[in-house]
Formats: structure tokens, C-alpha cells, sequence
């Protein structure tokens, strides 16, 4: 592995078998398709987490999934930033948005936690807000009181090929990002002229 990280891509979710299909784990969903495209594995690198090492555009690239549960995804963030020297500059947290309808996504640099636990723990952990938020829309077909039973259940069959979709599309953003860099892929990434691009010119 190269000693310099260009982006750190992190993929929050609740690591246990329960709730590897739930809505909650689309960040974990999107990290792991864009590693298995790039012919990566993760390992159970510490207690904390597991971790991948691919490479795209001549970048290196980590990718984390943490196993410290939802709401204590910043340990996990913070030691692996410790280990492997990353500024948070370098850090892309993907993780679901129930404000987007679903196959929604956002691509933000900084800001708030947005009532999201796992981001919350970022920041409190790295104390900075100054990461990227690649946003999964998850949809909000709950009612009062019902956020987290919504979060922690399984996307219906009928939202299937659209989830996999938006992965795809979050896969896209990720290698743009990697490309293009940060304003120039938040303005297409967001305007969804990313997807207007022909494949061989995106890349």
C-alpha cells in the first residue's frame, strides 16, 4: 500500500447480518459495490473495522466499513484516519438520506450532521465537520415516531432495481469525484449532468 491516501471512502451501516439489507446500510452498500468493481476485498483490518485498498485513476484509495454499529461509526473513522495519516479533507462519508426520495443522491463538502448518528460521530470523533457526503436517498414512507423502524428495515421488492440503480449512480459520482475533483463533480453530480456524459468522456 502507498503511504499517501487520496480519498478515504466510508461506508456507514451496522455491520451485523440483521441489517446488512436495510436501509440504513446503503452507505455500506455503495462502498462495497465500488470495491468489488475495482477488483478489491475487504479484510477485518482492526476490531474497529474493515478495510479495502484499490486503486482508480492513478489515485489510492481505503475504503472502510465500520464494525462499531451505526451511532459509534467515528471511533472507527477516527483511528483509521490516525493510522493511515488522512486529513479529513480526504475523507468521503456515504451514508442514506430519508429527506431524497429514493435513487436520490447529493454529493455536499462539510455542514452539519443532519440529524444522522453515524455523521454525528464523525464529527464528534474527528472534531471537524470539514468531510465530503456522498447522500443516498432513502425515501420517507414512514409516520410519526417510525423513523427508526423505517431505517433499520429492508428496501421493498419494488424498490430494489432502484436502489441498485442509485448504487450504480453513487459508483459513477465517486470516480468522478476522483477525477474531476470536489467542485467540479458537486456541480455535476448534484445538476445530474454526470449521467448526461457519454461512458468514454466520463472517465
Amino acid at each position: 500500500m502507498k503511504k499517501e491516501v487520496d480519498l478515504l471512502i466510508v461506508g456507514l451501516g451496522n455491520h451485523s447480518d440483521i441489517y446488512l439489507e436495510t436501509r440504513h446500510n446503503i452507505g455500506w452498500m455503495v462502498a462495497s459495490a465500488f470495491v468489488q468493481k475495482h477488483k478489491g476485498n475487504f479484510i477485518p483490518f482492526a476490531p474497529e473495522y474493515y478495510l479495502a485498498n484499490v486503486t482508480f485513476a492513478g489515485k489510492n484509495i481505503l475504503a472502510l466499513l465500520p464494525r462499531t454499529y451505526m451511532n459509534n461509526s467515528g471511533l472507527a473513522v477516527k483511528l483509521a484516519t490516525k493510522k493511515f495519516n488522512i486529513q479529513s479533507e480526504n475523507i468521503l462519508v456515504v451514508c442514506d438520506e430519508y429527506n431524497f426520495p429514493l435513487g436520490k443522491i447529493h454529493l455536499k463538502d462539510s455542514g452539519g450532521d443532519g440529524g444522522h448518528n453515524g455523521v454525528a460521530s464523525i464529527i464528534e470523533h474527528l472534531q471537524t465537520q470539514n468531510f465530503l457526503r456522498l447522500r443516498c436517498g432513502i425515501g420517507r414512507n414512514f409516520g410519526k415516531n417510525e423513523l427508526v423502524d423505517y431505517v433499520l428495515s429492508p428496501f421493498e421488492p419494488e424498490e430494489i432495481p432502484i436502489r441498485d440503480a442509485m448504487i450504480n449512480r453513487a459508483i459513477d459520482a465517486i470516480e468522478y469525484l476522483l477525477i474531476k475533483g470536489k467542485s467540479r463533480a458537486m456541480s455535476d453530480v448534484n445538476s445530474e449532468k454526470l449521467w448526461k456524459i457519454e461512458p468514454d468522456n466520463k472517465k
